[in-house]
């Protein structure tokens, strides 16, 4: 591949820090939403379903009402953990035998998995499954926040008045998939322009989705069940089906958000808090846990990272075959994350997602949400771990990590497919060793997520690289969000009292905002 970009560009986006609370997002304008529940007195959960909620409408091609995600929650009077799971599921109606294998053909999106007729666990409403997000949401508000659910859906609500803002970046997510969103009306009608991506950046423009805002002032109104038990969930159901797909109104009667118990790793004197069962917890945990034996920590040497990808390799060799996850991530993920510190340093870290990038492409036209395509989640092939199957909960990729040491709290996770796994186990094991968090976030990193190999960033030390090609088969790939080689990483971070944030400087929206800045 020709590589015409500058090799002397340095982009950074300092650390802040604050004796207030601070919100990190991949969308400033989210972040900044969440920031201002923190100003007005709201703790970490407030900020993070708010943010979240609005995150959702200013980045629409990444997550929303129609994904799910994963959430931990730290509390900072008692040190305890704890974990929501509200992932997505595949409809009790599914027949595997919809969606028949083209044999010797492998699908252009995320996996590799062998493709599937007419890409119906890609596009469309047969890619859609049952979605948690706002099951998820609203149980963890409930039990930890201190705002009502109408309070929670406002600002969500006022960013929906005016909509998506468009510039270089949110035109870059539009062009790379108009040709697919061409396909379905509503969508197209939202996002293009006579069937192309919209033309003319100046003066300022955006894409409003008046029927997102109805919905989320009625949702605000009738409350979160009615996603899943009342006139929207009718609406949803009767839309997904008029689309080709099988999601009942009994499939969003049943869904329920689940609380688990997180799984802990240890590195030294170190905890590493993730979710259990299916998504990367259990992938970064098996590497955290071979570490232990192959590296005592330090700086990101050539030893931390010898020890880094080996570990990550063998990880991932034992995800593939006992976990199901196909290997060659081959596209664009779809995923956001999040994170909150509180004043009192309460600590909440969110990963939600639709998995590709506009999901299913499908927007529905009753409610105007865009749904996800979690079906690309399994296997299409049969009597495989992660084979499609009905009311099968979904294989993610995504690891939201809250670090404890004896000294700090840190709360962390990225987008970025299973590139998340590799990336937040290497700032994970960064910040657990006392590297400064600015520090951290501007350490190159390697990506080893398949057992196939390592893939380099051309920054580090040519020692380091050299080092990795003698033991490993290694490639170099560029840190950036076009294409995103290590994953776009955010964290919080609460040290001596004082917390501080941080996110991928390469990335253009993203931001961590402190509940100051919002009251200037």
């Amino acid at each position: 591949m020709v590589d015409s970009l500058s090799r002397r560009q340095v982009t950074r986006k300092p650390a802040i820090a604050s004796e207030g609370g601070i919100v990190v997002s991949q969308s400033r304008l989210a972040a900044q939403a969440g920031a201002a529940v923190l100003a007005a007195g709201g703790n970490a959960v407030d900020a993070a379903v708010v943010t979240s909620l609005a995150v959702g409408v200013v980045e629409p091609w990444m997550s929303g009402l129609g994904g799910g995600g994963l959430l931990l929650h730290r509390e900072a009077a008692s040190g305890r953990v704890r974990a929501w799971d509200f992932g997505m599921r595949s409809p009790a109606a599914l027949d595997p035998t919809d969606y028949p294998v083209e044999e010797g053909a492998a699908d252009k999106d995320l996996f590799g998995w062998s493709a599937v007729k007419e890409g119906r666990n890609l596009r469309g409403g047969s890619a859609i499954a049952v979605p948690g997000q706002v099951a998820g949401l609203a149980a963890i508000l409930e039990e930890l926040g201190t705002l009502g659910w109408e309070d929670a859906v406002a600002p969500a609500i006022l960013l929906a008045e005016r909509g998506v803002p468009l510039d270089w970046f949110s035109l870059l997510q539009i062009t790379q998939h108009a040709k697919e969103l061409a396909g379905f009306p509503a969508s197209a009608a939202i996002y293009l322009e006579e069937g192309l991506p919209p033309g003319g950046l100046q003066p300022p423009r955006y894409l409003p989705n008046r029927k997102l805002r109805e919905t989320l002032i009625h949702l605000a109104k009738a409350g979160a069940r009615d996603f899943y038990e009342g006139a929207l969930a009718e609406s949803i159901a009767a839309d997904v089906q008029a689309a080709g797909g099988c999601l009942s109104l009994q499939d969003l009667r049943s869904y329920q958000a689940r609380e688990v118990t997180p799984a802990i790793v240890r590195h030294g004197d170190a905890k590493l808090h993730v979710l259990p069962e299916l998504n990367g917890g259990p992938t970064l945990a098996r590497a955290v846990e071979q570490l232990r034996e192959t590296w005592s920590g330090g700086p990101p040497d050539g030893a931390f990272y010898l020890a880094v990808a080996q570990a990550l390799r063998d990880a991932f060799a034992h995800r593939l075959e006992h976990l199901g996850d196909e290997d060659g991530h081959r596209g664009p993920s779809c995923t956001t994350h999040l994170s909150v510190v509180d004043r009192q340093g309460n600590v909440v870290t969110l990963t939600q997602t639709l998995l590709s990038v506009f999901g299913s492409k499908v927007t529905l036209p009753g409610s105007g949400i865009l749904m996800n395509n979690g079906i690309n989640w399994f296997d299409p092939r049969p009597g495989r771990p992660n084979s499609l199957a009905p009311g099968k909960r979904t294989l993610s990729n995504y690891v939201p990590v809250l670090g404890e040491t004896p000294d700090r709290v840190f709360g962390i996770g990225a987008s970025g497919g299973r590139k998340i796994i590799p990336a937040m186990t290497q700032l994970g094991l960064m910040l657990a060793s006392g590297m400064t968090l600015d520090e951290a976030m501007h350490q190159p990193r390697i990506d080893v997520s398949s057992p196939d190999g390592v893939v380099m960033d051309p920054r580090l030390d040519p020692s380091i690289r050299s080092a990795l090609a003698e033991v490993h088969p290694t490639s170099e790939g560029r840190a950036g969000f076009a294409p995103n080689n290590y994953a776009t990483a955010l964290a919080v971070l609460r040290e001596k009292g004082r917390n501080q944030g941080a996110v991928d400087p390469l990335h253009p929206w993203a931001e961590a905002v402190s509940e100051e800045e919002v009251t200037q």
